[in-house]
């Protein structure tokens, strides 16, 4: 018995790595170049089928910038929020595992060891497109403001940071879509959310499918 334990002991330390997840610096985002704007809104549109390829970093780097990253000294960013209180954070489901996307410091900050892409939707292209983005409205960052206040300033910047992917996938040659349909108890509890925060939208992202 005394054997056993201690081969236990032994192995324990060589399986937590392999469940550990590091943070990921991503490369510095490319601010210049391409499509012009009318261009991109009229190329705009959301898909439903994806390729497994995986994106670069450079191409996540950028995405994530466009999306709700720093784009001025004073810290505010490429979408609008309401009275600039940043209360939306976005997590970023990949095959090793979720992250939280750190705009100040430009990376993204582990969060659970598990692929969790297919719970964040019902379809099933959810679980095989490389990245799913989940937008979460973190109340406490909203002051003394009403419930129904909350759920409508969260849900018009989620809006504007939604439709800077939209943007940003329609100038790469990129495939997404923003999504509703999300079990949202069951994917609070395995993403570990504190209870005022609240996910507003979920968006799948990833090549076009050939």
């Amino acid at each position: 018995m005394l054997r056993l334990a201690l081969g236990c002991l032994l192995v324990v330390p060589l399986l937590a790595p392999a469940q550990e997840l590091k943070p990921i610096e991503l490369p510095k985002p490319q601010t210049e170049g391409g499509k012009p704007l009318m261009q991109v809104l009229n190329e705009r549109k959301s898909a439903r089928q994806f390729s497994t390829q995986k994106l670069p970093p450079q191409v996540l780097s950028n995405l994530l910038w466009a999306a709700f990253g720093v784009n001025r000294p004073d810290g505010r960013r490429t979408a609008p929020s309401a009275s600039n209180m940043q209360e939306i954070d976005i997590y970023v489901a990949l095959p090793e595992g979720l992250y939280l996307y750190d705009a100040k410091g430009h990376r993204l900050v582990p969060v659970v060891a598990e692929d969790l892409r297919a719970a964040t939707g019902s379809q099933p292209f959810v679980g095989q497109a490389p990245l799913n983005l989940v937008y979460v409205a973190d109340y406490a960052r909203m002051g003394s403001r009403p419930d129904d206040a909350k759920v409508f300033y969260s849900a018009a910047d989620t809006g504007f940071i939604s439709q800077n992917v939209y943007l940003y996938c329609a100038s790469e040659g990129l495939a997404t879509v923003v999504r509703a349909t999300v079990d949202r108890q069951k994917l609070a509890a395995q993403m570990k959310l504190r209870p005022e925060q609240r996910i507003v939208l979920a968006q799948t992202v990833g090549y076009p499918a050939k």
